[in-house]
């Protein structure tokens, strides 16, 4: 009988209502966070994982051997990858395309490749004009890599220390 009445109440008073305005009312008058994101950045976690890039060795040479095992571990099959082989006897890539609209950012590539060749930057602001540019080519994928090559070997020697 006391659970009826109380249900009663409750049910003319608007109390669920009352309590979604009390939580308004307490974030009304609450000193408010806004970034200016242009100008101001917030933290960024060391794992981040952002727009991908391909890394190069010290001396030039692109990392990627061609395995293809980020290409058979990605979930979203994002990445398409066509390779030949050299006059040296090594594999390489000729086609390396990642699809972005795709791409659900799982980091299974990097976490496959055996010689750290892809990598997800910390990069994160960035959009496309057009649909035909959702696919980064080799070529955007190496240019990703050569510019952000030593915030990526940063992130690489602070994410080894959580492994």
């Amino acid at each position: 009988m006391l659970r009826r009445i109380a249900h009663f109440i409750k049910t003319y008073t608007l109390w669920e209502l009352l309590k979604g305005l009390s939580v308004t009312g307490r974030a009304l008058f609450r000193r408010k966070v806004t970034v200016q994101f242009p100008e101001q950045r917030t933290p960024i976690s060391p794992r981040f994982r952002g727009k991908h890039a391909l890394r190069r060795y010290p001396n030039g040479e692109e990392r990627c051997i061609a395995c293809k095992l980020c290409e058979a571990v990605c979930p979203a099959n994002a990445i398409t990858i066509e390779s030949e082989q050299r006059e040296d006897g090594s594999r390489r890539t000729t086609v390396y395309d990642i699809d972005m609209f795709k791409c659900i950012y799982c980091g299974f590539c990097e976490e496959a490749c055996p010689v750290d060749a892809i990598v997800e930057t910390n990069v994160f602001d960035y959009h496309f004009e057009n649909a035909a540019d959702r696919v980064m080519t080799k070529d955007l994928l190496l240019k990703m890599g050569d510019k952000h090559e030593k915030q990526i070997a940063e992130d690489r020697e602070v994410d080894s220390q959580y492994r």
